[in-house]
C-alpha cells in the first residue's frame, strides 16, 4: 500500500477507536489507546499486511511520542507535587532502577549492556498514556490524582536521564557533563519563564486566539522547537527536550488568563490527541514484530515474565512508597497505573537494537509486555477504585512537607 494508503488507513483506525471504546465503555471501560494499538497489530505485515513502514508514516510516529511526552511534562504541577510525595516518587524510582538492572544482570548472564537496555526499560512509567485515561475517568485532579503525576512524573523522567546516562554510547562522565549543562541552561529557562509576563505578551495570546495570528500556538511550537534541537545539541534523547518544553510552557502560560490558557492547551490537545499521538499508538501497533515471538518460544515465555516485572520492579515499590493517607486499594491502583509503560519502553528498545545490544526477540518480548500493561493494568487499577472512592478524597490529607516517614 501507498503511504497515502497507509495513512489514510491509520487515521481511520484513529476515527474507529473512540467509537469502539464508546460502544464497550457500558460494560467494560477499555481505555482507546487499546484499541488504536490492537487494531494497529491486525493491518500490520504480521497479520493482515494491509500496511508497511515508510519515512513519512515514522517521522508522523516520532512526532506523536515527542507531543505525548510533552503534554505529561505540561500536565505536572510542580506545586502541587513538591514535598513528601515528590521525595517518595524518587526514591521509589531509584529502588526500582536498583532492583531492575539487577534482575537484568541475572536475566541476561551480567552481560552490561543488555542489562541497561532491560533494567531501564522495567522502570518507565507511560504518564502521557495514563493521564487521559485518568482525565476522562475523572481521577486526575484531588490526592490520588497528585500522587499518580508524581510517580509518574518521576517514572517518565528517570528512565530519559538514565537513557542518556547509560544508553547513550559515550562515556558516563561526559554524559554527566552534557545533563548538567541542558539541566543549567533549563533552569535559566525556567527562571525567565517564571517572570511575570509583559502586557503586551497577554494581549497579543488573547487578540491572535480566534484569528489566523494564533501567537500562543506558534510560540509553543517554538519552545518545543527550541528544546528538541538544544537536548539534540547536546547529544542528549530528544524525549528530554520535549519533557522539559512541557514544563517549560505551563509556566509560561500561567501569566496569561485562565480561559486563554485553558484554550491554548486545548488547541495542543486537538493537536496531539487528535492527530499526532493516536498516530503514534497505531504506528506502534503495526511495527509490533509479532513474528519474533512466534519464531522463539523462549520469547514467548518472556512476555508475561516482562510483564509481571513491570509490576514487581515499578509497581511494588510504588507501593511501598505511596503517601500514607491513601488507603490501601487506592496504593495498590497507584501501583498499577506506576508500572503501566509503553512509549519510552518502545524507545529504548529501539535504542538497544540500534545498537546491537538486544535480541530483537528479547525487545519483542519487551514491548509485547509494555502492550499488555497498557491493556491491562489502567483496568485493574479502576477496577481496585470502586467508582465511591474515584470521587472522594482518601483520608484528611496531611501536610505534606510535615508528613512522618
Amino acid at each position: 500500500m501507498s503511504q497515502h494508503g497507509t495513512l489514510i488507513l491509520i487515521m481511520a483506525i484513529a476515527v474507529l477507536a473512540p467509537l469502539l471504546a464508546y460502544g464497550t465503555g457500558r460494560w467494560l471501560p477499555v481505555p482507546i489507546v487499546v484499541f488504536e494499538i490492537l487494531l494497529g497489530v491486525l493491518i500490520g505485515p504480521d497479520v493482515l499486511g494491509w500496511t508497511q513502514r515508510n519515512e513519512v508514516i515514522d517521522v508522523l510516529a516520532d512526532l506523536g511520542l515527542t507531543m505525548l511526552i510533552f503534554l505529561a511534562g505540561y500536565e505536572i504541577d510542580f506545586a502541587a507535587v513538591r514535598g513528601a510525595t515528590l521525595r517518595r516518587s524518587i526514591i521509589a524510582w531509584v529502588l526500582s532502577l536498583a532492583v531492575g538492572l539487577g534482575i537484568a544482570l541475572v536475566l541476561t548472564g551480567a552481560q552490561l549492556n543488555p542489562s541497561f537496555v532491560i533494567g531501564t526499560a522495567l522502570t518507565s512509567t507511560a504518564l502521557g498514556a495514563v493521564l487521559p485515561m485518568l482525565r476522562d475517568s475523572g481521577q486526575l485532579h484531588g490526592r490520588f490524582g497528585t500522587a499518580v503525576l508524581a510517580f509518574g512524573a518521576v517514572g517518565e523522567f528517570g528512565p530519559v536521564i538514565a537513557i542518556t546516562l547509560l544508553l547513550s554510547g559515550r562515556d558516563p562522565g561526559t554524559s554527566t557533563v552534557l545533563l548538567i549543562a541542558f539541566a543549567a541552561v533549563t533552569a535559566a529557562a525556567v527562571f525567565w519563564a517564571l517572570r511575570p509576563r509583559p502586557p503586551w505578551f497577554s494581549r497579543l495570546v488573547a487578540t491572535t486566539l480566534h484569528s489566523s495570528g494564533q501567537f500562543a500556538i506558534r510560540f509553543v511550537m517554538l519552545v518545543l522547537a527550541a528544546m528538541l534541537g538544544l537536548s539534540s545539541a547536546f547529544g542528549l534523547d530528544t524525549l528530554l527536550g520535549a519533557f522539559a518544553a512541557g514544563v517549560l510552557i505551563r509556566l509560561v502560560l500561567r501569566g496569561s488568563s485562565p480561559d486563554d490558557s485553558t484554550e491554548v492547551l486545548g488547541r495542543i490537545e486537538a493537536l496531539g490527541f487528535g492527530f499526532l499521538v493516536p498516530l503514534f499508538y497505531v504506528v506502534t501497533g503495526i511495527e509490533f514484530d509479532l513474528e519474533a515471538l512466534r519464531a522463539d518460544p523462549r520469547a514467548l515465555l518472556l512476555l508475561p515474565a516482562f510483564l509481571l516485572l513491570f509490576l514487581l520492579v515499578r509497581g511494588l515499590p510504588a507501593f511501598l512508597l505511596a503517601p500514607p493517607d491513601l488507603h490501601r486499594r487506592d496504593r495498590a491502583a497507584l501501583a498499577c497505573y506506576g508500572s503501566t509503560c509503553l512509549p519510552l519502553v518502545v524507545a529504548i528498545t529501539t535504542i538497544g537494537l540500534d545498537d546491537r545490544t538486544v535480541e530483537p526477540a528479547v525487545a519483542a518480548a519487551l514491548v509485547g509486555a509494555a502492550m499488555l500493561s497498557v491493556l491491562g493494568f489502567p483496568l485493574l487499577a479502576r477496577a481496585l477504585r470502586s467508582p465511591g472512592e474515584q470521587t472522594r478524597t482518601a483520608r484528611p490529607r496531611f501536610d505534606e512537607e510535615a508528613e512522618s516517614w
